[in-house]
């Protein structure tokens, strides 16, 4: 069928014939559906004038916000963008899609569509301009999208026709802040900015955030530019506007982590008065306080749209006919960060965050390629290894507890943990009640390690996986829970979990072992008998539970056979081990080199390359002698 001579509402009752789900804005009584127009920048919290921060620049930002919505609890739901995407893109958790791993690339369920989809059956031009990043095989952004490209513009619809516009700044990236510029070129002072109490005052630590304040000033002024390019066109009387940060960041300790500095961001909308039916407040320039995360956008956009929200979006419209009442909490997690494993979920109410960490033997500081390109990063770790922390500042650098409570208003940055203090025990009971509800409901995938996820199901959809007769998700967190705590009274249980059918189960025993340590006295046969394992996973906790017991050549042999014939994922996981047990012997040392050479490309975002790097060139071994060239 020909649509390029008909209106939008032609259209509209053609589409609406063949696709009865679709609720068209005649039915709602709108004089015209709104165009929507997403101003998208990277890594940053919202450290705006208009959120109360005197030393930021951003004129743009706070006349938008006098004009519209302030949103005061608007959060990421990881603190990094390819699961964080995933999950806008879909309305689905990365972690219910099996995609909360840092660029994971696994497959959507077929039952999951991108939103853009829905969009464009509605009638609408939708372009991205042009990041992607949606952490997944599955979406063809040529499909999904009108225009895509750097190009991409809504200029270029049909007269008439609603529009759907993503526009996106880098220039907040974390990589902004890669390369010092001198102090002179800088327009915000380094001696005069405030930094967390977790950072020591360092030259290059003030220098970074004072050039982070800078790039912020510059994003706010492509905000503008965006803005008057829309008022130019006469369109901004016709065009709700969202601006958002798609995460924290990008200091250390922010992005990346489940923080308020890694997860917390500036949103902001405005919407047209011929709209006012959707205000979130009596009036604009108003602060909205509703608990509002990315897994509610695509539902959200829909129900202003008017369109029917689909049954597997699993988050809450905020505005439109569709809106729900406010929510209790919002739910973050994080899982592998490029090379280095790790795995966190948090829960966040009004006032408090709870963070239940469930390798919590693991440093919350663990090295990172990219992360360790900025200044400030390396001079954290330089100071806190001469002895010049406070107990404050060197806490990144130590193992973690297993549960994290912050009273968020009166702790804003989230340093005096309370988990562990009587005065909170219904609060932190109410949150990790919460956080164990939010995990079974959305059938969360982080419970299966990365490696045995892949051997188990290789290109399947994690999300369809979850929702199998071959998953009982209630024994396995109920695993991970007890494991993770680190209870020496819990060691039957976690004795009895290596000895399940379950490989996931039988990790999340082992991992307790490993948490344990000295604390316990096993019989090695326990941990030797899983060196055999079908579980990659299984193989490289338990070598690392062993190497801290003296079982050293054994672990060894386990530890290089995984790197000689396991998939990407569980070499990576090996090498995080051959990291923290610090084995560089010339075994060890061969065996990473050849894993290295047997690669078909040097690919840097192959992870178990990056952590081969880090290791190679932290034992200054000559890549030359091994035939060895990384490329980046």
């Amino acid at each position: 069928m020909e649509f390029k001579n008909l209106n939008f509402y032609t259209i509209a009752l053609i589409i609406t014939l063949f696709d009865p789900s679709l609720l068209w804005c005649q039915q709602n009584n709108y004089d015209e559906v709104p165009n929507v127009l997403w101003l998208v920048s990277e890594d940053n919290s919202p450290l705006l004038g208009c959120y109360g921060n005197d030393f930021a620049t951003t004129p743009n930002l706070d006349q938008l916000a006098s004009e519209g919505f302030l949103y005061s609890h608007a959060y990421a739901n990881a603190p990094v963008c390819a699961p964080a995407r995933n999950t806008i893109i879909t309305g689905v958790y990365a972690s219910s899609n099996g995609n909360e791993h840092m660029r994971s690339n696994y497959p959507l369920s077929d039952e999951i569509r991108a939103f853009p989809e829905y969009l464009q059956k509605a009638g609408y031009y939708c372009t991205n301009n042009s990041k992607t990043d949606y952490n997944t095989s599955s979406i063809d952004v040529k499909e999904i999208w009108n225009e895509n490209s750097s190009r991409a513009h809504y200029k270029n619809r049909d007269p008439g026709q609603p529009f759907f516009a993503i526009f996106n700044s880098s220039i907040t990236h974390e990589g902004s802040i890669h390369d010092s510029l001198p102090d002179e070129q800088l327009r915000h002072n380094p001696d005069a900015v405030s930094i967390p109490p977790y950072h020591p005052s360092t030259e290059a630590i003030k220098h970074d955030w004072a050039q982070y304040y800078d790039k912020v000033e510059d994003m706010d002024k492509w905000v503008g530019e965006k803005l008057q390019e829309l008022e130019d066109l006469g369109l901004a009387d016709n065009t709700i506007v969202f601006y958002y940060g798609d995460h924290g960041g990008v200091l250390p300790r922010s992005k990346r982590f489940v923080y308020e500095t890694g997860t917390r961001v500036p949103f902001i909308i405005r919407i047209p008065e011929k709209y006012k039916h959707f205000f979130p407040a009596r009036s604009s320039g108003s602060t909205v306080n509703r608990l509002i995360s990315f897994v509610d956008l695509a539902p959200t956009l829909l129900s202003i749209a008017g369109i029917k929200i689909p049954d597997f979006m699993q988050g809450d419209a905020f505005l439109g006919s569709q809106k729900t009442d406010d929510p209790e909490y919002v739910h973050m997690f994080r899982g592998r960060m490029d090379e280095r494993y790790d795995m966190s979920r948090a829960v966040r109410d009004r006032k408090y965050r709870y963070i239940r960490n469930y390798m919590p033997h693991r440093i919350y500081g663990q090295h990172l390629e990219y992360l360790w390109r900025a200044p400030s990063m390396q001079s954290w770790e330089e100071t806190c290894l001469n002895g010049d922390c406070d107990s404050i500042q060197n806490a990144f650098w130590n193992s973690k507890p297993p549960e994290e409570l912050y009273d968020t208003e009166n702790d804003p940055w989230e340093v005096n943990n309370l988990a562990n203090d009587p005065a909170y025990s219904e609060v932190l009971d109410r949150m990790r009640i919460a956080n164990l509800d939010k995990l079974l409901k959305i059938k969360d995938a982080g419970f299966i390690p990365e490696a045995d996820r892949n051997s188990r199901i290789g290109d399947k959809s994690g999300y369809d996986y979850m929702r199998s007769d071959k998953v009982n998700l209630e024994s396995l967190i109920e695993a991970a829970e007890i494991s993770s705590m680190g209870d020496p009274s819990h060691l039957k249980k976690m004795i009895d979990f290596l000895k399940e059918d379950d490989s996931a189960i039988r990790y999340w025993g082992v991992t307790g072992i490993l948490i344990l340590g000295d604390r316990v006295v096993l019989a090695n046969e326990e941990l030797i008998s899983l060196l055999d394992d079908t579980s990659a996973d299984v193989v490289a906790t338990a070598a690392e539970a062993l190497f801290n017991v003296g079982e050293v050549e054994l672990a060894k042999k386990a530890l290089l056979n995984i790197l000689a014939n396991s998939e990407e994922f569980g070499r990576c996981h090996a090498l995080n081990v051959i990291d923290i047990v610090e084995d560089e012997s010339s075994e060890i040392i061969e065996g990473v080199a050849e894993m290295v050479k047997k690669q078909p490309e040097m690919n840097r975002r192959k992870y178990d390359l990056r952590a081969a790097k880090w290791l190679l060139e932290k034992w200054e071994v000559d890549l030359a002698e091994y035939g060895i060239q990384f490329g980046w």
